[in-house]
C-alpha cells in the first residue's frame, strides 16, 4: 500500500444546520459530516483537523481542513468527488498535498472573521441566519472610531466568554474595520493571530453599543483596560458571523487558492 498523504481541503459552509465544526454528542457537526464523506469516498476514516472551532450556527466563506489517508484520486478531481458525498450546505473547492507535519490549525498564521449587522425594524427573509438584525439605527462613524481601540497586541479578557481554558487572554488584532456593504448591511471585519471564545461576537456587540450611543467610542479603551466582561457589549448571536479569510504564509501549496483574498 502506498504511503498516506497529508491532504488539505479548502471549503465553505453554511453553519445553520450544524452544532459547529467540532464533533458533538448531541447533534451533527461539520467535522463529522466531512469525515463521513471522506470515509465513504476512500474507504478509511481519518482524523480531519480544522483551522478553527466555529460555534453552532457560524458560517465559513473560507475554511481549511486536513487529513492523512491513502488517496489515489487526482487532487484536482477530489473536490468534485467529495462534494458528491456532501450535503448542499458544505462545498469543497480546493485540495492540495501538504507536508507531513502540516496541520490546518497550527500552520495558520492569521484569521479574519466578518460579522454582518442589519439595522432595521423590518426583517428580511433573505438575510435570516446570515446577519443579525438590530432594531435601531447605528452610527457607522462612531463604530469606526471605537473599532480602532481593538487593534494591537493587548489583553482581550473583557471581550470573551468563559469557555475553553487558555493560558493567556493576550492576542494580537491586526485590523478591526467597520464598513457599509450591500443590502444596507454593516460589516465588522476582525483579523488576528488567534481568538478567544466568542471574542469576535463580543467585539461586535461592543461596537453595536457604540453605534447605538450606549457607549462612547473612547469607552472601548476603558473597557479593554478594565478586563471586565460586564462593561463591554453583549455577545451577539452566531448567525451573523463568518470565517472570512485565512493566511498560510509558510504553506506554498495553498497559495493558489486565494484564501487571504
Amino acid at each position: 500500500m502506498s504511503e498516506a498523504r497529508n491532504i488539505a481541503l479548502c471549503l465553505s459552509y453554511v453553519g445553520t444546520n450544524y452544532h459547529g465544526w467540532q464533533v458533538q454528542k448531541n447533534g451533527s457537526s461539520i467535522q463529522e459530516t466531512l469525515t463521513d464523506a471522506v470515509e465513504r469516498l476512500l474507504g478509511e476514516r481519518p482524523y480531519v483537523s480544522g483551522v478553527g472551532r466555529t460555534d453552532a450556527g457560524v458560517h465559513a466563506r473560507k475554511y481549511v481542513a486536513n487529513f492523512k489517508a491513502h488517496c489515489t484520486i487526482p487532487l484536482q478531481n477530489l473536490p468534485l468527488a467529495l462534494n458528491a458525498q456532501l450535503p448542499e450546505d458544505i462545498a469543497v473547492w480546493g485540495a492540495a498535498e501538504v507536508p507531513a507535519d502540516f496541520d490546518a490549525r497550527f500552520h495558520c498564521t492569521r484569521k479574519e472573521y466578518a460579522y454582518y449587522l442589519y439595522p432595521s425594524k423590518m426583517r428580511d427573509p433573505f438575510l435570516t441566519a446570515r446577519a443579525y438584525r438590530y432594531n435601531y439605527p447605528l452610527d457607522l462613524e462612531r463604530m469606526q472610531q471605537g473599532a480602532r481601540h481593538f487593534v494591537g497586541k493587548q489583553d482581550f479578557a473583557a471581550v470573551r466568554s468563559v469557555g475553553t481554558p487558555v493560558k493567556s487572554t493576550v492576542r494580537t488584532v491586526f485590523h478591526c474595520e467597520v464598513e457599509p456593504c450591500e443590502d444596507r448591511l454593516i460589516r465588522i471585519r476582525v483579523c488576528g493571530d488567534g481568538f478567544l471564545y466568542n471574542m469576535v461576537r463580543a467585539i461586535a456587540g461592543t461596537l453595536v453599543y457604540v453605534g447605538a450611543g450606549k457607549l462612547e467610542p473612547d469607552d472601548v479603551r476603558r473597557v479593554l483596560d478594565s478586563g471586565d466582561r460586564e462593561l463591554a457589549g453583549p455577545t451577539l448571536p452566531p448567525e451573523g458571523l463568518f470565517m472570512n479569510r485565512l493566511w498560510y504564509d509558510d504553506t506554498p501549496a495553498l497559495w493558489p487558492f486565494g484564501l487571504d483574498q
